[in-house]
């Protein structure tokens, strides 16, 4: 597969459907891929934050999240096909769960949410699909046990819907206990969009790049640092990268 380096993150340059057929591929042999999605706000906290940095580059796939990442790879002059969003990825592997009879674990958010979304896509698609589900709260001194009961819940597929850094970490650290799970992905606030809780932005807004903002409207006071920061420290890393003509390997 190939990928491209920016900002010292390394992302592959495959559509949402190269994605699937990868994944699908991938839970067809019995093998484990672990995903991840990177966004302007992850990649900022990658550069500081190396143990962040490890989890995302050490794993098997990784996708553009955001829009802005797409444009930051035309700027940079390596440009990326399409923007893979965490949240559509995940819808499409529970379709594919469904044709497919996998399992799936869902893990994180607060009780009722992750409820709710179990009762939703059990709902719409078949109870079968459902390998088990946990809320995200928990000590650092539970996750071998978590990750334990999780691999033995007979699941294909993993979502962990935890804040960054907590999920990378997770997953990157607990790898190995999580080894009969096929794919395991980190899907921040999904769980969120999914059970109603936050409205996403319409689609026009998500192909122009606006979702952040639209995000931002609904929660300022949580997430105006995470999006006005961190989107100017974005766009200044990559227009530092673009005229230091530096590369980041």
């Amino acid at each position: 597969m190939d990928n491209i380096n920016i900002l010292n993150t390394y992302i592959h340059n495959l559509t949402m459907q190269e994605t699937l057929q990868v994944v699908n591929n991938t839970i067809a042999r019995g093998k484990q891929i672990h995903h991840v999605v990177v966004n302007a706000s992850k990649m900022v906290a990658m550069q500081t934050d190396l143990q962040l940095r490890r989890s995302v580059n050490e794993s098997d796939l990784i996708n553009a999240d955001g829009q802005a990442v797409v444009w930051a790879s035309k700027v940079l002059g390596k440009p990326l096909k399409e923007r893979v969003a965490g949240i559509d990825l995940m819808i499409e592997l529970v379709k594919l769960a469904h044709h497919n009879n996998y399992k799936i674990f869902f893990f994180g958010a607060k009780e009722s949410v992750v409820k709710e979304v179990v009762k939703k896509y059990s709902d719409e698609f078949s109870p079968k699909i459902i390998a088990g589900y946990r809320n995200g709260y928990f000590k650092k001194d539970e996750e071998q046990n978590i990750a334990r009961q999780i691999a033995d819940s007979g699941a294909n597929i993993l979502f962990v819907a935890i804040s960054s850094p907590t999920k990378e970490n997770f997953l990157y650290e607990n790898k190995e206990l999580l080894k009969k799970i096929n794919f395991i992905m980190g899907v921040g606030g999904s769980f969120d969009v999914v059970s109603g809780k936050v409205k996403r932005a319409p689609i026009w807004m998500q192909k122009n790049g606006l979702e952040w903002f639209y995000r931002f409207a609904q929660e300022p006071k949580r997430m105006w640092k995470r999006y006005l920061i961190g989107n100017s420290k974005f766009i200044a890393l990559v227009l530092k990268e673009k005229f230091n003509g530096s590369d980041s390997h």
